[in-house]
């Protein structure tokens, strides 16, 4: 095992670098082994200085040979640069490449079959799986003596099966923690259908809870080993504290197998944790009955394939299964309710054929893991110096004024963190940056970060301060997580996550901080819409001042606002805005349309005219499809000819696509669509043509539809304004200073 004392010491420049050298305007290190480069800063002023130089563990030097040789889908094909600076290993890590060529000469070799038949291939496949399990219990620091692994689809699948198992019994209870993943969240059904209280808590109040005084029944306790929101840890030995608790005072200490089983089971989620940090089940003098795990968090493939540890203890006290499938018993009848299990746990519960192929996979998974990194305490070690560092150099960013850029949910000293980091960005005045803008920046950067509320509705809540009463008002509203609405009211809904893991290097935090830096220290952000209508109603001017100019969308109109900050704070001006210039976007999602500067547009009382008036979906959703799931609708370019009535797409390597405006002309089918959870009738438009170049381009199955209201045939009876770029606003007469959305219209 190999400590701090081996961080790197190379003289590669860092962020640490980067930061003290901020004030001269450059930037002094090269992000990409082997590039140097120069690079003119984009703002001024503003911090970024450490107290003090640290390392990151590096594995005694190996860190970037294992990338390179292990690694290669990070790097540029034939480059030693980085194509992506990858910090979502909590999300999921990567596989190392001598795994996959291990496994696919593996296939290419030896036959694996259906463990349950008798011929040769498969009794070698059944071995294989074998002894899998027994090399599994053993990273896992325990043995084949304390706990069964039981194979399952995926860690929810792993809970879901302890959560039936549970042998619940009257006044029983199933109690939370409020850091819970949704998966283990959602047990909370099963216990309520056997008539078992639920009891969700803060984990400082679940030691009350379980007390002997407070329990009537058999009951279950399950919480994470890690937080996958905040990282923050919790203990792994609250099967320990449970059954001192519950063990007569008069009782003499003797072994846990010899009593019976203590009426709270525990259930411990350590997919979040064991990516990075020892079990070590065999060091709990009890353990928890179940442990559930994900294979891929921890090695990148195979996916498809979780665990649950059965505490061979408890085994006896287990309850009934609500479904069984095949190979799960040993006789069955076909008329009567009559059948024999197997006698052991892992056939027993162990529904159906396994991944098979997945557990062989996972063989060799371990071979890289053990080669690449040596054990488990060696990437905790690693995983430690990264988290150290990235929230070193994360908080030393400063805006000019001396407010942080990152406002990071705990990492304080009243915890013990994992490497996940969850933050936010506040701007120059104080004000949250939408977390969606950020990613779309960060995904044309190269990097990978995850956004959102990371299927953990407590912690969720808790980190970023709303209840549970403002998040129905929200759902009412039709927000929801992984929409498009991040911050609301000033109050982010959502947040930004960086994970770190076995292969996550300097070189990458670096990248990180450097695109902070360039695209947010001292950042003031654009006015939104909102802040434009105020201004336009109480008469406020927009003057022109010596800031760099940026566009503000407003009802689909790009206009030039050279805002300052001491020109917004005047109110009692008149606003004048000019128009730049006018971009539609006639396909939602798609690229947009830029208006001739020679043609006026009309401003209907949907908006700007053919302005979203199509949508692309998928035959198995009613939401329209967004570029954030699907990146390839930015290939598309559309061209509006009013001459024809006609909209013409353009796409890489396909012919041009032309289509009609006129709703008359077009074979429609009425559909219903959800747009920001509210219900809408769309028309589906019927053609083979339209439907196969687009399933073409985003290569998967998809059609087009429209809003027949915002086509030609359909709003020339509706009053209209012409919008040119001539065209000044102002808060005395203006198209955009009205509502520009009509009941049942636009996507």
């Amino acid at each position: 095992m190999h400590g701090p004392a081996s961080a790197s010491a190379s003289a590669s420049a860092s962020a640490v670098e980067y930061a003290e050298s901020y004030r001269e305007k450059t930037n002094p290190y090269a992000i990409y082994a082997g590039q140097a480069a120069t690079r003119p800063m984009a703002r001024s002023g503003g911090t970024v200085r450490y107290g003090v130089q640290l390392g990151v563990d590096d594995y005694h030097g190996r860190l970037d040979e294992i990338r390179r040789s292990e690694y290669p889908q990070l790097f540029e094909p034939g480059s030693s640069r980085l194509k992506t600076v990858f910090l979502d290993h909590t999300g999921s890590t990567l596989y190392a490449a001598s795994h996959i060529r291990a496994m696919a000469d593996e296939l290419l070799i030896n036959i694996p079959a259906n463990p349950h038949s008798q011929h040769a291939a498969s009794q070698w496949t059944h071995l294989r799986i074998e002894q899998v399990r027994d090399r599994l219990l053993r990273f896992f620091g325990t043995t084949a003596e304390k706990y069964a692994v039981v194979f399952t689809a995926n860690a929810t699948g792993a809970i879901r099966l302890a959560g039936e198992l549970t042998p619940f019994t009257r006044n029983g209870v199933f109690c939370y923690s409020r850091e819970s993943h949704t998966s283990v969240v959602g047990v909370r059904n099963l216990a309520a259908e056997r008539g078992v209280a639920i009891r969700p808590a803060d984990f400082d109040e679940i030691k009350a809870i379980v007390l002997p005084e407070n329990t009537a029944g058999t009951s279950l306790l399950a919480y994470p080993a890690q937080c996958n929101f905040s990282g923050q840890r919790f203990p792994l030995d609250m099967a320990d504290n449970i059954y001192r608790l519950h063990r007569s005072s008069g009782e003499e200490e003797q072994e846990e197998e010899q009593c019976d089983h203590a009426p709270w089971w525990v259930l411990m989620d350590a997919a979040g944790f064991v990516s990075s940090s020892p079990l070590k089940l065999d060091a709990l003098k009890v353990g928890p009955d179940f442990v559930a795990a994900s294979m891929y968090k921890i090695f990148g493939a195979p996916t498809g394939l979780g665990v649950l540890l059965v505490k061979r203890s408890s085994i006896p006290y287990l309850g009934p299964k609500r479904y069984f499938g095949g190979g799960t018993v040993a006789n069955i009848s076909f008329d009567r309710r009559w059948q024999e299990f197997r006698h052991d746990v892992e056939s027993r519960l162990e529904d159906g054929t396994l991944n098979f192929q997945a557990i062989v996979s996972l063989n060799h998974a371990l071979d890289a893991h053990a080669r690449n990194f040596g054990s488990l305490e060696n990437v905790s070690w690693h995983t430690q110096s990264v988290t150290k560092y990235a929230l070193k150099a994360m908080r030393a960013l400063r805006h000019r004024n001396g407010e942080p850029v990152c406002h990071i949910y705990g990492h304080d000293d009243g915890a013990v963190w994992g490497p996940v980091v969850a933050f936010n960005l506040k701007d120059v005045h104080g004000s949250f940056i939408g977390y969606h803008d950020v990613e779309r920046l960060a995904v044309m950067s190269g990097i990978a970060l995850r956004t959102g509320r990371f299927c953990n509705p407590g912690a969720a809540q808790k980190w970023l301060q709303f209840t549970t009463a403002e998040l129905i008002h929200l759902a009412s509203l039709g927000i929801s997580c992984g929409d498009e609405n991040d911050v609301i009211a000033g109050k982010p809904v959502g947040a930004l996550r960086i994970s770190f893991g076995a292969i996550t290097s300097k070189q990458d935090i670096d990248a990180f901080i450097e695109f902070l830096v360039r695209h947010y220290l001292n950042y003031t952000q654009p006015l939104s819409p909102k802040s434009l209508d105020k201004k336009m109603q109480v008469g406020g001017e927009i003057k022109a001042a010596s800031a760099p100019a940026c566009f503000v969308k407003t009802a689909s109109a790009e206009t030039t606002d050279t805002t300052s900050t001491q020109a917004v704070a005047a109110p009692d001006a008149q606003l004048h805005v000019e128009i730049d210039k006018i971009v539609i976007y006639p396909v939602k999602s798609c690229h947009g349309w830029e208006v001739p500067r020679d043609k006026a547009w009309e401003l209907t009382r949907h908006g700007l005219k053919f302005d979203r008036a199509f949508v692309v979906m998928r035959h198995n959703d009613s939401r329209p499809m967004q570029q954030k799931r699907y990146p390839r609708m930015a290939l598309i370019r559309p061209l509006i000819d009013l001459d024809r009535s006609r909209m013409v797409l353009e796409a890489p390597d396909h012919s041009p696509l032309e289509i009609s405006l006129m709703a008359d002309r077009m074979h429609l089918e009425r559909i219903e669509t959800l747009v920001c959870g509210n219900s809408f009738q769309a028309f589906r438009i019927i053609s083979d043509e339209i439907s196969s170049w687009l399933s073409s381009v985003l290569k998967v199955s998809c059609f087009l539809a429209c809003e027949p209201q915002l086509l030609v045939s359909d709003t020339s009876n509706f009053s209209t304004d012409m919008l040119s770029l001539t065209d000044t606003i102002s808060s005395i007469q203006s198209p955009l200073s009205a509502s520009t959305k009509a009941e049942g219209a636009s996507f």
